[in-house]
């Protein structure tokens, strides 16, 4: 697929002009994108629908940690490629709550004057501008009182030539989110076992498809229980005959898990 080479500062403003990086649940448009527009990421990109809109992930780490974030049963809302604002203003979490518009905190211009790092920019055509960083995967989790709070993740493959600049440019991530009392985890390959991601990479055509009714998932927990000790391929077996079709059993059962 062709891509444009590289960005420009007319790239980033045709970007900010179609509203990449806003919006909120199916409304949201991711700041970078799977697409001819876009330069092509370093990575292996990947589309995946779920919760009514189209994810957009740019590597293999991206789309390893989107599958485990579909199993988390507290989260409210997750978006990626979010993109951290340059200037000063309110806290993102304003978004999903009206009533913390007031919270004023520092863009990524300040934080790298505070720690003293250069900001990142990009040239192009006689102009320059401010290169605009970004989160792979935000997530608003709903607590057990309803309030909400945020959880930023980022990724980095095994192949990353870890750098100086690269050091200063995570700490500048890392610093955007304390300012915002948000916890910020960076996650490479050797912090998971690589064995539950490729599980969950085969089991997402079914974990991930239609929806079984939660009437059904009780009934495959039965049915999975009086077959612990014995095989998957057994336990799907013998959901297969209790439900009556195959990838029926196959979502009911990972659906459940």
């Amino acid at each position: 697929m062709r891509t444009q080479k590289r960005f420009t500062p007319d790239l980033l403003d045709r970007f900010k002009r179609l509203g990449r990086g806003t919006g909120t649940y199916e409304e949201y448009l991711p700041w970078h994108r799977v697409g001819r527009s876009d330069p092509a990421s370093m990575g292996r990109s990947h589309l995946m629908v779920w919760r009514k809109r189209q994810r957009e992930l740019l590597s293999d780490g991206e789309m390893s940690g989107a599958l485990f974030i579909t199993m988390l049963t507290n989260l409210a809302d997750a978006v990626e490629q979010f993109p951290l604002s340059e200037e000063d203003g309110i806290h993102e979490l304003a978004r999903y709550d009206i009533r913390l518009s007031g919270n004023w905190v520092p863009g990524t211009l300040s934080i790298a004057k505070r720690l003293k790092i250069r900001h990142p920019r990009v040239n192009g055509k006689g102009r320059s501008r401010l290169w605009r960083l970004s989160t792979d995967h935000l997530l608003i989790l709903k607590l057990a009182d309803g309030a909400l709070e945020m959880l930023a993740v980022s990724f980095k493959p095994a192949e990353l030539k870890w750098t100086k600049r690269m050091y200063q440019l995570l700490a500048i991530e890392q610093a955007y989110w304390a300012a915002r009392s948000v916890q910020w985890i960076l996650i490479t390959p050797e912090v998971f076992d690589t064995t539950a991601a490729d599980c969950l990479w085969r089991a997402a055509p079914w974990g991930l498809g239609e929806v079984v009714e939660a009437r059904t998932i009780d009934l495959a927990a039965t049915v999975v229980n009086e077959c612990l000790g014995h095989t998957l391929t057994f336990t799907l077996d013998s959901l297969s005959t209790v439900l009556g079709n195959r990838d029926f059993a196959q979502r009911s059962f990972w659906q459940g898990v």
